[in-house]
């Protein structure tokens, strides 16, 4: 069985969670793999949890205190 490569982890990731690059970016600095974020989106039984999206912001902004805006540090 032959391996998919890293890039085309993280864009499928990016795809199926609707994330975009800055995103990806906040999601690699707190060490996600894209595999937990794939895993990590709410089925439709789960409407108490969080898009992957919002999770993500939620997580890096409790850990750095800021939010990455398009490439932009906010606050």
């Amino acid at each position: 069985m032959v391996k998919k490569n890293n890039k085309s982890d993280w864009a499928e990731a990016k795809k199926r969670c609707r994330l975009n690059q800055a995103d990806i970016q906040m999601a690699k600095e707190l060490g996600l793999k894209p595999k937990s974020l794939i895993k990590n989106i709410p089925a439709p039984n789960q409407q108490w949890k969080a898009p992957v999206k919002i999770w993500i912001r939620d997580l890096y902004e409790d850990k750095f205190g800021k939010v990455i805006e398009n490439g932009i540090n906010s606050r």
